[in-house]
């Protein structure tokens, strides 16, 4: 029998590290080793294989094509350790841990509303979320769901369809003349918030309208959805948004829709885990609660 070539694990990780920050000092700090250390294995793994991974010149270093083509079959290599490290650790009854990462209006106004019952359904599994507007790479976030909004489409991921999200414009109903807009361009004079994640999202409602403003950008601007929401029940002026964050505050009266339009969703959220997650019982319980509660409980047209 042919002998196996077997570089070891810690030489492997060492590559990916150099390979990601494209330094040895910087994968020295990230695996808590010394850059000696991590120079050693880069040779010993070079050494192995027969090739050389990295070019190094003065302007600092770069992959060599075998390197290119190594990096992918070194990162799904330990993608495939990691998950069934944490598949055995998870198996049976005993606590796990399931790490979300969230779009931070999303969690607020729809998660986090309804993840008490996926907690009472399954008290063995703990909970830890992230927030941020953009989604999150789950190759290397070391996260196990993510839900986002977009086309349905991350690196290494299946990405499950949850719903659409309209938009709508929404203020507090005391910003509003007291006999109502007659007009777009009547609208169009009343102050404005603006989400800086999204910036092109007042142009693009008026557009859908076939309207064109003296300025869709002009107005207090906010980075989430979230502030903008609080923002508009404050006063500081009309807030646009997939209408399924100011569902609540609609239904108390506490904002209004002061023109009825709504624009059609051009994305949808998802829930997205790794791809060879997919049998660990804590991804499936949630992926299936989540896409259960979004049947249940769509956002409201």
């Amino acid at each position: 029998m042919q002998k196996r070539i077997m570089p070891s694990m810690m030489a492997l990780q060492c590559f990916e590290a150099v390979a990601r920050h494209m330094s040895f000092t910087l994968a020295a700090q990230d695996l808590f080793l010394t850059q000696s250390a991590i120079s050693k294995q880069i040779a010993q793994l070079e050494a192995t294989v027969c090739q050389a991974l990295f070019h190094r010149s003065a302007r600092g270093l770069s992959l060599t094509p075998a390197g290119r083509m190594y990096l992918g079959e070194v990162r799904s290599i330990l993608n495939q350790v990691d998950a069934s490290a944490r598949y055995v650790m998870g198996y049976g009854e005993a606590d796990e841990t399931l790490t979300i990462a969230v779009q931070p209006t999303f969690g607020i106004t729809w998660l986090v509303p309804r993840l008490r019952l996926f907690l009472q359904a399954y008290p063995h599994i703990q909970v830890v979320t992230k927030g941020d507007a953009r989604p999150f790479d789950l190759m290397q976030s070391r996260i196990d769901i993510s839900l986002f909004y977009g086309e349905g489409s991350l690196p290494g991921a299946d990405c499950h369809r949850l719903f659409e999200a309209d938009v709508a414009v929404v203020c507090a109903p005391d910003i509003l003349p007291a006999d109502g807009l007659a007009s777009l361009a009547e609208l169009e004079q009343l102050p404005m918030v603006q989400c800086s994640f999204r910036p092109e999202i007042w142009r693009d409602w008026f557009a859908c309208q076939g309207f064109v403003p003296a300025d869709a950008y002009r107005g207090t601007r906010f980075d989430t959805f979230s502030m903008c929401l609080q923002a508009a029940q404050e006063g500081i002026g009309m807030a646009i948004m997939p209408r399924m964050f100011a569902e609540q505050a609609l239904a108390q009266g506490r904002l209004v829709q002061p023109w009825p339009f709504v624009q059609p969703s051009d994305g949808a959220y998802y829930v997205a885990h790794a791809s060879h997650c997919a049998a660990l019982p804590k991804i499936r319980h949630f992926v299936d609660w989540v896409l259960a509660q979004a049947h249940a409980s769509p956002p409201s047209a």
